[in-house]
């Protein structure tokens, strides 16, 4: 459940393409389908990489603005600048020349995703390494991540259509991808987060199998061999528990750390750090569990990393309850903190393959780690020395860092600001390692969005309190901003909230184009941080548990109250809305409480004893630890107190989902249908968890829109929007 409405537009597991004439599905009254070509409406929108049209000039005197309501403001951010703008990453890597390699996914090539190379001299184009029959792509545990791995010239990458991994080189042009696992004869197998042995030339994976139980997969780290032609059938190292991730082998071969945890925990919640030791057969005959088994130590250890000395690094949140850098003294088996403080330097394993940190030089006693954390909803990057345990930050413009690759004299930081979109830097360090000399931005989901600043909405950090006394949450807050367009001063602007996945996840306060789109039309727009949200501690994480449905709702609606009570609302035109956990939030809030005025659901959860019993292994037992009794997943599920709605709801959702199956959207759409409230469905095919097709992307942001200010704005939108029909509507 971790990919939320918004989140899914910026954050980014590779993702799956058809073709052109796929069609996609809404239903409306009389159970009549109307299906639209996916090719007409391709041909209506306008991708932003070819746009012509300008931005006007504005004028810095508010006497010279045009006075109109809120929500009725025309915008150069349209949806088609939304969709075309949103490009994802999938992870980086350098090869062995020194260049960077990067993932990334199409909406205009409905979501696929590609490798791509950095051009050897500046100012030429980038490379394309992945051959166009292909998509990278592993659905390993759903979400997927860690679907490539680099080795000097090798590229090992896994396939989307089939699940098999294939062998490419790089730098031979031409190249044509070599099969090196089995074929099954359907993508019933999925390989991730992999690692290059050299020692006995093959490739050590996380290898999830649905061959026996699609619900109940066999998870294990197999080795596959690279040497000749013949595919073999991979070699098992370790099994039994219920997941893996991180399998990293040391410089010599001779060891292998991992991470596993088993049921019912999520790997934030309780996980164990083991290193096995390699025989001269290549099979694990001895291990050590490392952190994580100590029943007295609640923890979970993650990203485990060997420095080119076999040294081995970890992160982990014992004692302290965030989780902080480690590391491991193979003598006496003992673990020690290198610099504690209340900050996040990971994050939870949602993905596969996250890389938090690098050891990026070893001389002597020392080593340098180049390391990225997070603190009171700001990302900071430092240089930390593991021996002095001294912590010096790089002054750089990024106030967001998701993954850090090293490269020769620079880090490679993806990452963003309030002004910057999702991006990949190069910053270049001194002979020290100690400063940043060099900011350079090699990669951006919207190179073209800067155009567009003089209408930015900057976030506004905001703690509001609870429904605890004396406990606080956290949100970022957008006002309306457009330079040509100012509201009455007696208005207040509408307000659209917005409750993120996971829910274990958290919203970053950076550029998000399609949170400009709202508020370049004159809403304001509240992106909650509630209680259980990642970024504030083990503590904060924790307050969800038991009481998913009832925290995560009262903060959204104590958030809300609190933008009212500020002057920064309006009481009465008060929207929600939420993808996947944060469409659950979404629902329970409209269905359990009155605060808001229309909402809409992404792929939300609307019957939580049926989504225990049909979504995947990952997340089977997810819930149980956030819901509780019998009772309470009864009572907490919004479709059985379809009684209590009492506003208008759209939905949208993927038919190919496996996380959160259509017939959760169905089941409420029917009932609040029957109960006679004005309802929407839109059901995309060809769409999994999360929308990756530019097309659907820009169709759901303008139904939102016109489906609020129908309803509850009162207000006329200034772009061309063709309307659905509502249910029990005009």
């Amino acid at each position: 459940m971790a990919l939320s409405a918004i989140a899914a537009l910026t954050r980014f597991s590779a993702h799956s393409y058809s073709s052109p004439t796929t069609n996609f599905k809404y239903v409306f009254r009389r159970r009549i389908i109307f299906t639209v070509s996916v090719q007409r409406l391709k041909q209506r929108s306008c991708n932003i990489m070819a746009s012509t049209t300008p931005v006007p000039e504005v004028s810095s005197h508010s006497q010279d603005k045009i006075i109109a309501p809120y929500g009725s403001w025309k915008s150069p951010i349209t949806a088609d600048v939304v969709s075309g703008a949103s490009k994802r990453l999938g992870g980086t890597a350098v090869e062995g020349q020194g260049h960077l390699i990067w993932l990334e996914s199409r909406p205009a090539e409905s979501g696929r995703a590609v490798l791509v190379k950095e051009p050897k001299k500046a100012g030429d184009e980038p490379t394309d390494i992945t051959p166009k029959d292909y998509a990278v792509r592993t659905t390993a545990q759903e979400y997927g991540g860690g679907a490539f791995r680099v080795f000097g010239d090798t590229l090992i990458f896994s396939n989307y259509e089939d699940q098999r991994l294939y062998k490419q080189s790089i730098d031979s042009k031409g190249s044509s991808p070599i099969p090196i696992t089995p074929d099954y004869g359907a993508p019933s197998v999925s390989y991730a987060d992999g690692v290059f042995d050299s020692r006995f030339n093959r490739y050590v994976t996380v290898r999830e199998d649905r061959r026996k139980d699609a619900l109940n997969t066999t998870t294990e780290i197999v080795a596959i061999g690279l040497n000749g032609q013949n595919i073999e059938e991979p070699k098992v190292l370790v099994t039994g528990s219920d997941f893996y991730a991180f399998p990293r082998m040391d410089p010599k071969g001779e060891r292998m750390a991992w991470i596993e945890w088993h049921h019912p925990n999520m790997p934030w919640d309780k996980a164990e750090l083991w290193v096995g030791y390699i025989s001269e057969n290549g099979d694990v005959y001895k291990r050590i569990c490392v952190a994580g088994c100590d029943p007295t130590i609640v923890e979970s250890p993650t990203e485990p990393k060997w420095s080119s000395k076999g040294e081995l690094f970890f992160v982990t949140d014992r004692k302290g309850g965030f989780w902080n850098l480690h590391k491991w003294i193979e003598s006496n088996n003992e673990v020690i903190a290198l610099h504690s403080m209340d900050a996040e330097f990971a994050k939870p394993l949602w993905v596969f393959g996250m890389n938090s940190y690098e050891v990026i030089q070893s001389h002597g006693e020392k080593n340098i780690i180049a390391c990225s954390y997070r603190q009171n909803g700001k990302s900071f990057l430092g240089i930390l020395d593991d021996v002095g345990g001294s912590l010096s930050l790089l002054d750089i413009p990024f106030t967001d860092i998701d993954n850090i690759t090293s490269g020769k004299d620079c880090l490679y930081v993806e990452g963003a600001s309030a002004v910057q979109p999702s991006s990949v830097a190069k910053v270049t360090l001194d002979d020290q390692k100690s400063k940043a000399v060099g900011f350079e931005i090699v990669w951006s989901s919207s190179p073209d969005a800067l155009q567009y600043k003089s209408y930015f909405s900057l976030p506004e950090l905001i703690e509001f309190p609870t429904e605890v006394h004396g406990q606080k949450a956290y949100a970022y807050y957008y006002p309306p901003s457009n330079p040509m367009f100012q509201a009455s001063q007696e208005e207040r602007p509408p307000l659209l909230l917005k409750s993120h996945g996971g829910p274990t996840s958290e919203t970053h306060g950076i550029l998000n184009l399609s949170i400009q789109y709202w508020t370049s039309r004159g809403w304001a727009f509240v992106d909650v941080n509630y209680g259980g949200s990642t970024g504030y501690g083990r503590e904060f994480r924790e307050r969800l548990l038991g009481r998913w449905g009832i925290v995560d709702v009262d903060d959204c609606c104590s958030c809300a109250k609190f933008l009212i009570d500020s002057g920064k609302a309006d009481g009465k035109r008060l929207c929600i809305t939420g993808g996947s956990a944060g469409g659950y939030t979404t629902l329970a809030a409209l269905a359990f409480r009155d605060t808001f005025n229309a909402g809409a659901s992404l792929y939300g959860v609307a019957d939580l004893n049926m989504l225990r019993a049909e979504t995947h292994k990952f997340e089977s037992h997810y819930i149980d630890n956030l819901v509780g009794t019998e009772k309470a997943f009864y009572e907490r599920s919004p479709i059985n107190s379809v009684d209590k709605f009492s506003c208008p709801i759209i939905l949208f959702q993927g038919l190919e989902d496996k996380v959160v199956p259509p017939d959760q959207a169905r089941k409420i759409y029917q009932a609040l249908k029957e109960k006679g409230l004005p309802v929407a469905l839109v059901e995309y095919e060809g769409e999994q968890h999360g929308f990756r097709k530019a097309e659907n992307i820009k169709f759901t942001l303008e139904q939102q829109m016109l489906f609020f200010a129908r309803l509850v704005g009162h207000f006329d939108v200034a772009d061309e929007i063709t309307p659905i029909k509502i249910e029990n509507f005009e």
